[in-house]
């Protein structure tokens, strides 16, 4: 798998993951592609990207990833993958590679998500992830690695 920076040609890619109900669920309502766009654009113009495309072994766009700073020793980590995509092991592969980053970056690791969200949950515990606490209506996850 890898992970690299959004392009201006990922639109579609971008739209088809963030435009489906079922991959939104937990999060926010489905983007139109203007909002897509915009999104886009953004990311496209900041210094500090907090989203990045995600892609399988043969180069194929599944989604992409949440990696930023959270606080001042952690990084924040996620995942949006489309729903063909689901259940081929992805998210497990890419949150391993996100904590191998965060600690090559001597930062500890923090996954947030809906206390409804099971496969969120499931991977957090399965990588050693510690339940800390509710923050803003989601479930804050932790994981030291300094």
């Amino acid at each position: 798998m890898k992970i690299r920076e959004f392009e201006k040609s990922d639109l579609e890619n971008l739209f088809k993951t963030l435009s489906d109900p079922d991959v939104m669920t937990y999060i926010e309502d489905p983007y139109t592609e203007e909002e897509t766009q915009a999104l886009l654009d953004d990311v496209l113009e900041s210094e500090e990207r907090s989203i990045h495309a995600a892609e399988d072994d043969n180069g194929n766009y599944v989604g992409y990833v949440i990696f930023h700073q959270y606080e001042e020793d952690s990084y924040e980590l996620g995942w949006l993958l489309n729903k063909s995509e689901w259940g081929k092991g992805y998210a497990s592969r890419l949150t391993e590679m996100m904590i191998e980053e965060a600690r090559k970056k001597g930062m500890n690791a923090v996954i947030e998500c809906d206390p409804e969200q099971a496969v969120t949950i499931h991977i957090a515990e399965k990588f050693g992830f510690k339940f800390d606490e509710v923050y803003d209506g989601c479930n804050v996850y932790r994981l030291k690695l300094v």
